[in-house]
This record gives C-alpha cells, structure tokens and sequence, in this order.
C-alpha cells in the first residue's frame, strides 16, 4: 500500500520529468521551431526560410548555392559563388536526416514516407516564441499498469497512416504488450524504442479529440525484463509534434491500438493547436 509520502515522489519524478519533456520540446530548433515542410522533387526549388535551390533523385537530394549564400554540414562550411556551388547530400535513409545549420538556423534534410524533404528551423518562429505550455492530467498512480511483452517469432512489418495526407509509415513491431486497466484486458503494438530493447507505442482512446489531441499520442515503455514484464506509465503519454505544427509527418497509431477507454493522463490538447491539421503533402 503506497503512503503519502510514496504519492509525493511519485508526483515530483512525474514534475520533473514533465518539465525536462517541456523545455525539450521548446529547445531554440525544437519542431515548434519548424517554419516550413518542403517536399524535394527533380525541379530545382528555392524557399524564402531557406538559403539555395534545393532537389532530389535517386542520388539523393543537394542544394545549389549562390554566391553570399553558405551553409554549414558537419561543421564543414560550403559556400556559394559567382558559378554557384552545389553540395550532394548523397542517399539518405528512411527515417534518418542531416542537420544543416544556416545562421541561427538549422535545416533539416531527411527522407520521410520514401521522399526527401527540407524542414527549416528557426528560432524566432512564432509557433515557439508564443509558446504557451501543454496542459496534463495530475499524475495519478492508477494509470500505471503492469503489463506483460509478448515477443513475436520475428519482428513483424506494420504500415501505419501519418498526418500528412497520402503519406505512410512502417515500423518493425518486436510483439505486443497486455495490461489491465481499470478492469479491462487491453493491448498495444509495440514498436522498437530509441535504446536497446526499450519499446514505444502508439495510441488513441476514448479522450482523443475530446480532452486530448485527436490524431495519436505516444508512450515510450523501459526495455521488458527477463520474464517479459513491463510497466505501463500513462502519466507519461505525450504529443507528437503533429500536435503543435502542421509542417510535421507523425504515423498515425494502428487500428488495434485505438483503445476503448478513456485515458485520463498524460498531455492534453495543446493551449494553442495549429488550425490546419495536415502538413504540405502530396
């Protein structure tokens, strides 16, 4: 039986890992700092948030710089010329991305859904300047759960939706996890998490689109031990940055993880939603 004194570490670990998630999310070129979502074609393009003319094809995308334009890759400074100079990023990896810098901006140049695109980052951006916080549940213990990792024979492919229309996403699901919560058998596919062994998953419930953003919401679960057994934290449920930006490519959930309950914890709807809900996409 937990004591007064458990609920208040229990609710001061919550805090300050809430307000590390908070200042994160608000970092100078954090995805509220993100001013545009430009999709590469073979077409030479110029964007006004971003310095040269940018494309892509099966080489992978570059950018072509004229002259007092520069940037920096890898701490290597290019810059342009009166015969303009172009930079080859070479192929880039689904999911992966370089971090260009660009004064007191940075580019991101990445491949998302099989197409290369260009998301600058600008600190000034209103979007993060204007930032106002994210309203949460209270923590409150009963919205943990031990649950119980079902590994699968061999990881299995999942294809998921995204937020940007006629895009999609797939992930290598290492198996399932089964909890019960209040008084429910309940299951999530599982995805690989960022460090060995840890998991993440994505959901929507019975708040989504009432009290909390309707798309998805995403919790990360420690590495399962060695009988499988796992805790299941949704005090710690966050947005995606689809949440707070339409220039964003976030997966939708599969349908076996929109859960039947309401999940009263976690991050709710952010105090200043973008009107549009998808991102430029094709």
């Amino acid at each position: 039986m937990s004591t007064a004194a458990d609920t208040i570490d229990f609710t001061a670990e919550w805090q300050a890992w809430h307000d590390a998630h908070e200042k994160n999310r608000a970092d100078p070129h954090g995805f509220l700092a993100v001013t545009s979502l430009n999709w590469l074609d073979e077409t030479p393009t110029r964007y006004p948030d971003a310095p040269g003319e940018w494309s892509t094809s099966a080489a992978g995308p570059v950018v072509t710089l004229s002259d007092g334009e520069r940037i920096v890759v890898d701490g290597r400074t290019i810059a342009g010329s009166p015969d303009r100079v172009t930079y080859e990023f070479g192929v880039i990896p689904e999911r992966g991305g370089v971090t260009v810098i660009s004064g007191d901006a940075e580019l991101e140049v990445a491949r998302r859904g099989g197409a290369d695109i260009v998301r600058p980052r600008h600190p000034s951006h209103p979007t993060r300047v204007e930032y106002a916080g994210t309203p949460v549940y209270p923590a409150n213990r009963s919205w943990v759960a031990e649950g119980t990792f079902r590994a699968f024979d061999a990881p299995k492919p999942v294809t998921v939706g995204s937020v940007a229309e006629g895009l999609e996403h797939v992930y290598d699901s290492p198996g399932v996890i089964e909890f019960e919560l209040g008084g429910e058998s309940l299951s999530l596919t599982a995805f690989n998490g960022p460090t060995p062994g840890a998991l993440f998953v994505l959901f929507t419930d019975a708040t989504s689109g009432v009290t909390t953003y309707a798309a998805n919401r995403s919790l990360q679960i420690d590495a399962p031990d060695a009988s499988g057994r796992v805790t299941v934290d949704f005090n710690r449920a966050t947005n995606l940055p689809c949440a707070y930006t339409e220039f964003a490519t976030c997966p939708l959930p599969p349908a076996e993880n929109r859960l039947p309950i309401g999940i009263e914890a976690g991050e709710k709807t952010p105090l200043r939603p973008t009107a549009a809900p998808h991102g430029d996409a094709r």
